[in-house]
């Protein structure tokens, strides 16, 4: 596993989404990375999963990608194919990017499972208490109870004294939610004040859902045919 960082902007908030229950973090990213002006400033390179990336509208699209805004000075961490059991070791390169960068904070944007998704909520786990408790209890509601896994999981693990935040929507299932993931960056949108427009946010969303699912079912094709060659040649 490798870091390539062609730019290194300093004392940054890192906004990272990995695929996970939902895939609420790749499709918030996802708008993220429309929304705000950004510019590609690395890639995270990966020996633990098949060579291959995805081509979406004539542009790569790297398995992990990193991303600057500079009104905001964010660098967004957008992913769309991590392998399997790698959360610790990515956990450990994202904290260097964060030492690299100097960066304030960490937020992790997740989704999580419950019986009543419906419902539109979102919580938050924070490893420092004080002001930034406070300004999250404004946007959502502390998670109490829950099993986190991946690299969020292995982030809010990892003995660092740099802040780390999740944030966690309601999901319906493991499938695409771009609900939860526009419900989501509301409540980022009120903590870090990035004054976005909400109401195109579920249509957008809905359009980023769409373009993620057939991306990652193209990826997934690609891994079986690769798979069935592999198992040909020792066959």
């Amino acid at each position: 596993m490798r870091l390539v960082l062609t730019k290194k902007p300093k004392g940054v908030t890192i906004i990272e989404g990995f695929p996970g229950f939902g895939l609420i973090g790749t499709i918030a990213t996802e708008f993220l990375m429309e929304h705000l002006k950004t510019e590609k400033i690395g890639v995270i390179e990966m020996d633990e999963i098949p060579a291959m990336i995805a081509i979406h509208q004539n542009k790569v699209i790297e398995p992990i990608s990193l991303h600057y805004n500079k009104e905001y000075n964010l660098v967004l961490v957008h992913a769309i194919n991590i392998g399997k059991d790698l959360g610790w070791k990515l956990a450990d390169v994202i904290l260097d990017v964060a030492q690299q960068l100097g960066a304030k904070q960490i937020i992790s944007l997740e989704g999580v499972g419950s019986p009543n998704p419906a419902s539109g909520r979102v919580f938050y786990y924070a490893t420092e208490d004080g002001t930034v408790k406070k300004k999250l209890d404004s946007v959502a509601q502390p998670l109490a109870e829950g099993i986190i896994v991946g690299v969020t999981g292995a982030l809010l693990a990892k003995k660092t004294t740099l802040p780390v935040i999740a944030l966690f929507a309601e999901a319906q299932s493991q499938l695409p939610d771009s609900k939860a993931a526009a419900e989501i960056l509301k409540a980022l949108d009120k903590y870090i004040g990035l004054e976005m427009d909400t109401k195109p946010l579920l249509k957008q969303a809905e359009e980023f859902e769409k373009k993620l699912k057939g991306i990652m079912e193209k990826s997934q094709k690609a891994e079986e045919l690769q798979e069935d060659k592999k198992l040909s040649y020792v066959g």
